[in-house]
């Protein structure tokens, strides 16, 4: 069992935006971190370039259980943060079986994994609001039926309820965050506000004329992943285990985002924005928007910045790099 001393964190998709910032803010509050990585020889590593010299890279897959048991192993974790997944929604559709392997069954691994290593690990699944998909109701809460339209939903739809299942079954410390969108500088470009802020810095810049986007009335509750993977950490510090929100509160279209984004910089989004059918999803997800109370109320969070800030905060961090280049 992992004792008293410096507190360890194992971190899988610790590649990825939401494990990047968890990695920064783990590290800010003295832990030993440790991510997971695939031995893939397209593996990209910018997003934690800056923390390499601190932070220890073990390879292991969710897709092969034995790797997970050897690693919990070699690190004994005081807690686990499953942020790996398939995470782009539309390469769901493409990709449903495996999409179904990593992200729905590996959390099952990685729970079993626990589960065989040692039960005192206390466990972090990565929920989404995508669970919720053609939603039952306005706001969505914690009890709010899920009915996910796409692959990816219901693989995380699987994931949740296993961990439910894991916490109920074997008494191990499993909570699962259902975090709304939360984007950054640090968000891949094949997602719509990256997508938007990077083409705003080009078109800025002379580098390109339009950007091509599907449905501009689907609207999502947006926040700053800085602001979310903290919540993360303060679930796995309460007494007793439990399920959360974690959401702005606020909807927003992404015709508001191509308002705010282009704005910032100076150009008229509609002399630019091109609607493209071809981009619409085959089963859309209209209206996202989180109710956290809960989140508030016992963890006492909140998020500190607000769209605007979020939209600016990435258009700046795209036009810098679009000078830097």
């Amino acid at each position: 069992m992992a004792d008293g001393g410096q507190r360890r964190a194992l971190i899988t998709g610790i590649t990825g935006q939401d494990g990047s910032y968890l990695a920064e803010f783990l590290l800010e509050k003295g832990y030993h971190v440790v991510g997971m990585a695939r031995r893939a020889s397209t593996e990209s590593f910018e997003r934690i370039a800056h923390l390499r010299d601190r932070i220890e890279i073990r390879e292991g897959d969710l897709l092969d259980q034995l790797s997970l048991i050897t690693l919990l192993h070699h690190v004994d974790p005081h807690e686990v943060y499953n942020l790996a997944a398939m995470s782009f929604v539309p390469t769901s559709w493409e990709q449903p079986i495996l999409t179904s392997e990593v992200t729905g069954l590996g959390a099952t691994r990685l729970l079993e994994a626990i589960r065989v290593v040692d039960r005192a690990i206390k466990f972090y699944q990565a929920s989404s609001s995508e669970m919720y998909g053609k939603v039952r109701e306005t706001p969505q809460n914690e009890l709010t039926p899920f009915h996910p339209r796409s692959p990816y939903g219901v693989a995380k739809t699987y994931a949740h309820y296993i961990t439910v299942n894991y916490r109920e079954s074997y008494g191990i410390f499993a909570c699962s965050g259902i975090l709304f969108n939360h984007e950054s500088p640090r968000r891949g470009k094949q997602f719509v506000t990256r997508k938007v802020t990077d083409a705003v810095a080009r078109i800025a810049a002379g580098r390109a004329r339009e950007l091509r986007l599907g449905n501009l009335d689907a609207k999502r509750d947006w926040g700053f992943a800085g602001d979310y993977v903290q919540a993360m950490w303060l679930m796995l510090q309460q007494p007793r285990p439990d399920d959360y929100v974690v959401a702005s509160g606020e909807t927003h279209s992404v015709r508001e985002l191509c308002e705010i984004a282009f704005g910032h910089a100076g150009l008229d989004w509609q002399k630019h924005v091109v609607v493209d059918p071809t981009l619409v999803r085959p089963a859309e997800v209209d209206l996202l928007i989180g109710a956290a109370a809960k989140a508030r109320r016992v963890l006492g969070w909140a998020p500190k910045h607000s769209f605007r800030d979020l939209i600016e905060m990435m258009v700046d961090a795209d036009m810098a790099s679009v000078r830097g280049h």
